[in-house]
């Protein structure tokens, strides 16, 4: 799948929160999405890819961003925003999200 074909809550939550702090964080998100079944598949695989980005060390954080790691702090705050959120977006039944 592709991420242009997630509900517009699941982009907000996951895509435009990861954007909201990093571009290169969106791109592990986006590169994720095409290994999905569907939004379903997508929402439980981001969790998994959190949780293990969680453990990085600074060399694989370095990595990930390029050679431009941000400070960990507002990186991991950032992760646990993103988990909140679809905590919050698995509450809406699939039915009711809104799609293009």
């Amino acid at each position: 799948m592709d991420t242009g074909d997630l509900s517009e809550e699941a982009y907000n939550a996951i895509m435009i929160e990861a954007e909201r702090f990093n571009h290169d964080l969106t791109l592990q998100f986006g590169l994720l999405s095409y290994h999905c079944a569907d939004e379903d598949d997508f929402i439980e695989k981001s969790i998994a890819l959190i949780n293990e980005i969680k453990k990085y060390d600074e060399i694989a954080i370095d990595d990930m961003f390029f050679g431009n790691p941000p400070r960990k702090e507002e990186f991991h705050k950032t992760l646990e925003r993103i988990l909140v959120n679809i905590r919050e977006l698995k509450k809406i039944p699939i039915d009711k999200r809104n799609y293009d």
